[in-house]
């Protein structure tokens, strides 16, 4: 199996709201819990009580679909609100992604990580440092605590809705944070710039729609699958996203989907038992 790991803060965690967009379920895409791979289903993260649809079911449910037969799974490691201090190598988010990682090593091969933070240090001039901070991150941090010196990473631009609105105004220096994240990705080899245009926000206007996360997620694998920088929008995007909506279910995940809804109260014991029959 292979695995990726997902690092950041609230975007990558995924705060979309789940009533938004159809859901995914593939009996071949795994997450992390417990020390344990279980069957996806969102919210990926549990950082926040407010978790929703991240970016990663869609780039997993991409791989699929490239991958017939193989399973993939997703370590989720996103903190909401996290700095880029914060994941400074050594401090607490940082050995927990590692930690996590090299758990999962043991059962999995680490494929790719999967990056998305910048709103904390949009402001205040912390956009001065974000590039040595992201290389002592990237460079130094990861790739050597774990051993893998040349693993995709793929890191998203931050929306270009920031800076305007609610618990975004705050967010002015946005569009310099991307200028050194695709300085980064553009100067150092197996790192991939994906954008955030065309994105849409939740109201609260720093988070992005479940809507927009799908489309992130397909942004990030296309990224991924090309080894190449995402700079504009894809032109299938939303046929894709579509794709990742419309796959019909195989017998184990409609069973999966019938016992989660019996479990939420959604569904009767006799309408559970006619599923299972």
């Amino acid at each position: 199996m292979k695995s990726f790991l997902l690092i950041g803060q609230s975007n990558m965690a995924g705060r979309g709201f789940k009533h938004e967009v159809p859901p995914i379920y593939n009996e071949r895409i795994m997450m992390l819990r417990n020390g344990r791979w279980q069957m996806m289903t969102e919210p990926i993260h549990f950082d926040r009580p407010v978790a929703g649809v991240g970016l990663a079911a869609s780039f997993a449910e991409a791989w699929c679909k490239d991958h017939e037969g193989e399973k993939i799974g997703l370590i989720p490691c996103a903190e909401g609100g996290s700095s880029i201090d914060e994941w400074s190598p050594g401090g607490a988010l940082f050995r927990h992604a590692i930690s996590e990682a090299k758990f999962t090593k043991e059962n999995s091969e680490l494929a790719g990580i999967l990056w998305h933070q910048g709103e904390s240090d949009s402001q205040d001039g912390k956009y001065k440092e974000y590039y040595e901070k992201i290389q002592s991150l990237f460079n130094n941090g990861l790739r050597n605590e774990l051993s893998v010196p040349n693993i995709p990473l793929v890191i998203g631009g931050l929306g270009d809705f920031l800076g305007k609105a609610a618990f975004g105004a705050g967010c002015v220096e946005y569009q310099l944070i991307n200028e050194e994240l695709k300085k980064y990705a553009h100067h150092h080899e197996n790192c991939y710039y994906v954008t955030a245009k065309g994105l849409i926000p939740n109201p609260d206007g720093i988070h992005i729609n479940a809507m927009s996360q799908r489309i992130f997620g397909i942004r990030y694998y296309e990224a991924f699958r090309k080894k190449e920088h995402i700079h504009e929008p894809l032109p299938n995007e939303h046929e894709l996203v579509n794709e990742c909506h419309n796959r019909i279910n195989t017998s184990a995940e409609k069973t999966y989907i019938a016992l989660e809804n019996f479990t939420l109260g959604k569904m009767t014991y006799e309408e559970l038992l006619k599923v299972l029959s």
